[in-house]
């Protein structure tokens, strides 16, 4: 008796770990998230996974007190854990190293100028030592506002002045506060010795070197010769001369200059460091006082977990960052006989981007099916019996084919492919109707997807842009260019996954497309193995509403986009008046629960209507006049009329989203 092949094993289940793994959150997550039990995702603020917040019961939590999705949730534990792993990191450094001098990091508020956040790093910052920094007039004087009765906290000017910024900052200091503006350009140094006289003090500020130094990545023209910030070496000469000239040398404490954004090579920034450090010591013996090297920002996020020099990547840890700043100051100082400096990063983005998480729901989905319609099949067939379109017989031959394990599917496909374009050049001549056209699609789609099915993650090359072809289309009740507009306008790449179903293996691939009237809102780059992937991996929805609803309504199904607490959010514009969403700030409490610290309520479509100048009231008047209109004119009855009514009142008060 011939002996029989071996049962082919079962499937093996799909676990947790499988779901962390597909979407890479051990990776990207830097042990602030992942994966319950019952499989939802899990927030660690203190990066420990035994003190945990669930994200679906904060999302069902602020739900229930009717704050719908999309909302932006912050966690204050993940900003100071971020925080004082960052002064570890330097502490440790500094004390390995030998290093002499201190270090400190400010906050650029540009980041993410949302007063709760502001607030939180002031309250943080007066533990860790560490203070804030201001590009602007409105940035200096919420930065004065924050700063009350912290004069000891370090305050950074940057960016361009007037006589006004200047005199404010000098006025500040002379008020006892520890505020050092930078001078970007020649003439803010005119205006700091006319400040100082004006006012009797010789305050401290630093200036900005423009270095030769290239940048990389999406930033890379902000620095060098070319580079919009800080002035050129010959400058810097002419500027300490000037100083002296005016007697105010001594003020002169810091040289400060721009690395770039999202550094993600850790060489750029060993090469930025060595130039700068040369560049101090240089000012040093020129007989400027200085005592403080500030390095501006460029401390990079791991946005796609590849840990790579890549720009959605960094391919350093923090504790590589700061051994290596800390080893080549000291280095390039001890060399030349000078002090070392204090330090200053200006590290916004590592500090912010993990806090912030954007939740939204899925409203439906558009989905290229796996089989055709096969009533609509034989509709067409049947329609043209004597003469039935050659595309559609190729079409059905092809489908057929599919069940003969031996047939090559990139064959079949390119047939389906030709047939297809063929059946459509016949549409648009006149030649075919419409079934014969819907049933030509269904069975190209169809054709596609099995072949995906049957290839898995052996799809030949040839094949290699089917899955965009095909992929799902998920309706998202946010809008990109409010709540992501790095996606959009840099093409940035977010972590995106489901926050529950995580015990269930994603059947489906999909874009997300938001509810804007563009066609660019769309989420279509996703964090891949070596390359952005252009779909993600998604549950099919599922109808019959788990909250009792009506037996055809669709099961909530959220999505979560991840590592968003940073520019995203102050960056974000009106397109379509999508304003600002919700705001929670989500913290755990000592007995294990977390509980809302603050939400703060999105705009309204009041609030957005009057950014663009309308009237809501005088549009309310109007739009109430012609309803009574309609109802003496008898086109809407008295019901329908306070329907109507009813809805102006409630959608003016109303958030911008679908709710």
């Amino acid at each position: 008796m011939p002996h029989l092949p071996p049962p082919a094993p079962e499937p093996r289940p799909w676990t947790i770990q499988d779901s962390a793994d597909l979407y890479g959150l051990e990776a990207w997550g830097a042990g602030y998230f992942g994966i319950s039990q019952r499989g939802t995702v899990a927030v660690y603020p203190e990066g420990r996974p035994e003190r945990s917040i669930d994200l679906l019961e904060v999302v069902k939590g602020l739900e229930a007190r009717d704050f719908a999705p999309p909302l932006v949730i912050r966690f204050d534990g993940i900003l100071a854990h971020r925080m004082a792993h960052l002064r570890q990191a330097f502490d440790d450094a500094i004390l390995d190293g030998g290093y002499d001098g201190s270090y400190t990091c400010v906050y650029p508020i540009k980041v993410n100028q949302q007063r709760h956040i502001c607030e939180e790093i002031r309250d943080l910052g007066s533990r860790f030592g560490f203070g804030i920094e201001a590009g602007s007039k409105p940035e200096l004087l919420a930065g004065l506002a924050l700063t009350e009765g912290l004069n000891q906290m370090p305050f950074i000017c940057n960016g361009f002045k007037d006589r006004e910024f200047i005199e404010t900052a000098i006025l500040a200091a002379k008020m006892g506060r520890n505020i050092l503006p930078v001078a970007e350009q020649l003439h803010e140094l005119e205006l700091i010795v006319e400040a100082a006289r004006a006012h009797a003090l010789t305050p401290q500020f630093g200036v900005r070197a423009k270095l030769a130094t290239g940048g990389i990545g999406r930033w890379a023209r902000s620095v060098g010769f070319r580079g919009k910030f800080g002035l050129s070496v010959s400058e810097i000469l002419g500027a300490v001369e000037y100083l002296r000239e005016e007697g105010l040398l001594e003020g002169l404490h810091m040289l400060h200059c721009h690395i770039g954004s999202q550094i993600f090579d850790i060489r750029t920034l060993k090469y930025a460091v060595n130039e700068l450090t040369q560049l101090y010591v240089e000012m040093v013996k020129l007989g400027a006082p200085m005592g403080t090297l500030d390095l501006g920002g460029g401390l990079g996020v791991d946005y796609d977990g590849s840990q790579s020099a890549s720009e959605s990547s960094v391919n350093y840890t923090l504790e590589q960052y700061a051994t290596d700043v800390v080893h080549r100051v000291k280095s390039i100082c001890d060399d030349a006989g000078v002090p070392h400096p204090d330090l200053i990063t200006e590290s916004g983005r590592a500090l912010v981007a993990h806090s912030g998480v954007l939740v939204f729901q899925i409203l439906g989905a558009r989905v290229f099916p796996d089989e055709p319609d096969p009533n609509l099949v034989q509709r067409a067939l049947a329609m043209d019996e004597e003469d039935i379109p050659q595309p559609l017989l190729d079409l059905v031959e092809a489908h057929e084919r599919l069940s003969d394990p031996e047939a090559d599917p990139v064959e079949i496909y390119y047939d389906a492919e030709h047939a297809l374009g063929e059946a459509m050049s016949l549409f648009n001549l006149g030649y075919t109707g419409i079934v014969t056209r819907a049933a030509t699609e269904e069975l190209y789609w169809a054709i596609g997807n099995q072949i995906l099915r049957r290839c898995g993650d052996d799809l030949p090359e040839e094949l290699g842009e089917l899955p965009d072809r095909l992929g799902d289309i998920y309706f998202s009740n946010f809008s990109l260019f409010q709540s992501l507009i790095d996606a959009w306008a840099i093409e940035q790449i977010f972590p995106v996954m489901p926050i529950h179903r995580l015990d269930e293996a994603p059947t489906r691939r999909a874009v997300l497309a938001d509810i804007t009237c563009d066609s660019d809102g769309k989420l279509d780059r996703f964090p891949g193995a070596g390359e952005p992937e252009t779909t993600l991996p998604l549950h099919p929805l599922r109808r019959g509403d788990s909250r009792g609803g009506p037996a055809g309504d669709l099961e909530p199904y959220y999505l979560a986009v991840f590592l968003t607490g940073a520019y995203q959010e102050t960056l974000g514009d009106l397109h379509n008046l999508f304003g600002d969403t919700h705001a929670a700030h989500v913290v755990l409490g000592p007995d294990g629960d977390w509980y809302l610290d603050e939400v703060v309520e999105g705009d309204t479509v009041r609030d957005v209507l009057k950014y663009v100048q309308f009237d809501p009231d005088a549009m309310r008047r109007t739009l109430r006049r012609e309803i009574e209109g309609a109802v003496a004119s008898k086109r809407l009855t008295l019901e329908e009329a306070v329907s109507m009514r009813r809805f102006l009142d409630q959608g003016l008060d109303g958030y911008t989203y679908l709710e």
